[in-house]
């Protein structure tokens, strides 16, 4: 059995370790040589990790945790062989259809980057009278909201003070920061204190 240990590489100089981000693979998956099977980040830059050779892998680091550069994170069993992946082709069955005097057009609903998108009008009447996007029907092309859509929501007895504890809140979701963002907060800071001295 032949194992491959693949260890974290340098991603320049100055950094001594790394966070693994996230893992492309899981333990035990077949993997490709060359084929990325985890993210790290580090005080510069989000880097890859590739495959240096095809077989079977095994996490030894989870996520999110720190790890010394040139430690090891999985190792690849190169003894295990990958299945090849056949296609199975369904054969083209034809359909036949009757021909119709009227042509019924049907209208499909795609969904789009501009579904429930107010336009910019829109967007200005929703703001001055305090109406959420979700409140209004939107009729305009690919799902976007236009401001018939909010004067119509409006004429229909859209009550605005029922939208006063709609708004943002206090409450604070604190998340673990990636040392790409520590580094640049560290530096805001310095840089700040700087003006102010």
């Amino acid at each position: 059995m032949a194992t491959i240990e693949m260890k974290v590489p340098s991603p320049g100089e100055s950094i001594t370790e790394v966070v693994i981000a996230r893992w492309l693979k899981k333990d035990g998956e077949y993997v490709e040589k060359d084929e990325e099977v985890a993210e790290v980040d580090s005080d510069k830059a989000t880097l890859t990790i590739n495959a240096e050779e095809s077989g079977a892998i095994k996490l030894l680091a989870a996520e999110g945790d720190t790890v010394k550069v040139g430690q090891v994170v999985c190792s690849i069993d190169t003894s295990v062989k990958g299945e090849k992946k056949v296609e199975v082709v369904a054969p083209k069955v034809e359909a036949k259809v009757e021909a119709k005097k009227e042509v019924v057009k049907e209208t499909v609903k795609t969904d789009s980057y501009a579904s429930g998108t107010p336009s910019p009008a829109a967007k200005k009447m929703m703001d001055e009278n305090k109406v959420p996007a979700n409140k209004v029907a939107a009729s305009g092309k690919d799902g976007r909201i236009t401001k018939g859509d909010v004067l119509h929501a409006l004429s229909a007895g859209f009550d605005s003070s029922a939208t006063s504890g709609w708004g943002g809140s206090r409450d604070t979701d604190r998340t673990k920061m990636t040392p790409l963002r520590k580094k640049l907060a560290q530096r805001l800071v310095s840089v700040k204190m700087k003006l102010l001295c």
